[in-house]
């Protein structure tokens, strides 16, 4: 199965729910760069509840840049925020120590494009879930895809509906003081199920 789809920063929980050995991603980097979605945003849960996690960008949100050419803002220190943010919420996880020092090294490295940020943040999460599924990206733009074996997902998965996606549920952080928060980042479910995810994914 060939599955098209927009990158993310560190995608909702539901994203990794289709992805089997078999499935191939193929990354869309032809496209106009969208505001209002997770292609520069993710979210976590923090004690008050959600945590929204933004990546600045050069000329703002209002660009009509193709997505593999939008520029990362250099002169915020978000990866500094955010990395800040990510400890201070999951440092009593159970399963933080055993990802902090890797996740923490890919946060220290600069990237000057969106795109290559959410690359390198899914190939990451890719191989802490143990998942063999394959990446490449489109080679042009088309509108639909059509053909036998491609199911195009593009903006399928929305701030505005991520809340009527599949629900994978699991113990977090701060549910007994918040509530249970479905269809948070990926990172989440890592954080506080660790080898386990990949066993709540299929089920």
């Amino acid at each position: 199965m060939n599955l098209i789809t927009e990158i993310q920063y560190f995608p909702p929980v539901t994203f990794y729910r289709t992805l089997t050995p078999e499935t191939h991603i193929v990354f869309e980097q032809y496209e106009t760069y969208q505001k209002m979605s997770f292609r520069n945003r993710t979210m976590i849960a923090g004690a008050n509840g959600i945590i929204l996690l933004s990546i600045p960008l050069e000329t703002g949100r209002e660009q009509k840049k193709l997505i593999r050419d939008v520029r990362i803002d250099a002169s915020k220190k978000w990866q500094i925020e955010h990395w800040r943010s990510i400890g201070s919420t999951y440092n009593r996880s159970p399963w933080f120590d055993h990802y902090r020092d890797e996740l923490e090294g890919l946060y220290q490295k600069k990237y000057e494009f969106l795109f290559d940020w959410n690359l390198a943040c899914f190939e990451w999460t890719l191989r802490k879930l143990g998942l063999r599924t394959t990446v490449s990206l489109t080679e042009d733009y088309y509108p639909d895809y059509n053909s036998d074996g491609h199911i195009d997902s593009r903006n399928a998965l929305l701030p505005r509906n991520y809340l009527d996606q599949d629900l994978v549920k699991y113990r977090q952080v701060f549910e007994d003081r918040i509530g249970f928060l479905p269809n948070l980042s990926i990172l989440d479910l890592l954080f506080c199920e660790g080898k386990h995810a990949i066993e709540l994914l299929a089920s």
